[in-house]
């Protein structure tokens, strides 16, 4: 139903974002993250958030994120039996979308148990869920593996880009992702491998 709000940012208190638009003063619940890109542009006229409306029985909630990649990572999170709204913000305070799905990836269920209200069988649960969704999700992008600059004119085309992909999904730059797949043996290891080799430059 909504699908984001632009206006002017009125008030900011932990965890929640009121933004003024059509003189309507609307409340966003907001992770860390999107708290501190709200406070730092606070006056100003034009901010804009994705947001998600949730409704159920005894409430309707409007959640506001600072990026697409945010609004996204925040889906896959309560799509996951168990977790809910308030537990999904509480992950995307501690970690960016990109910190959460290279942990997903890696299988460091650890990282999630950072997040305050989230214990080792609910991030194991996250893990377990999310983990083929995230690697193998496929996304209508411009471009293709040949736009990596890559000295790869030998490898598998298919892998260089499902690679490419997942990485764009998790929230890295083209540039990026050129850098850490490259000296990566991208035949010989299985999309999952290279991943996971790509994500560990990524993370230095």
């Amino acid at each position: 139903m909504f699908y984001s709000i632009t206006g002017k940012v009125i008030l900011t208190e932990p965890g929640t974002v009121v933004i003024e638009t059509g003189g309507i003063g609307y409340r966003l619940t907001v992770s860390g993250k999107t708290l501190g890109y709200a406070a730092e542009n606070a006056g100003t006229e034009n901010v804009s958030l994705f947001t998600y409306l949730s409704v159920r029985e005894d409430a309707i909630e409007l959640f506001g994120f600072y990026s697409k990649s945010e609004l996204d990572m925040f889906k896959r999170l309560i799509s996951v039996s168990g977790v809910g709204p308030k537990a999904a913000i509480s992950i995307l305070t501690q970690l960016s979308p990109a910190e959460l799905g290279s942990a997903v990836i890696s299988g460091d269920y650890k990282l999630l148990t950072k997040a305050p209200g989230i214990g080792k069988k609910i991030a194991e649960r996250i893990l377990l869920e999310l983990k083929d969704k995230i690697a193998g999700e496929s996304f209508s992008l411009s471009g293709n593996a040949g736009d990596l600059s890559l000295n790869t004119s030998a490898a598998d085309p298919d892998k260089l880009s499902d690679a490419e992909n997942t990485l764009l999904v998790l929230g890295y730059t083209r540039g990026e992702i050129a850098d850490s797949l490259r000296g990566i043996d991208i035949n010989s290891l299985s999309i999952e491998e290279i991943i996971k080799a790509a994500l560990k430059k990524l993370m230095k």
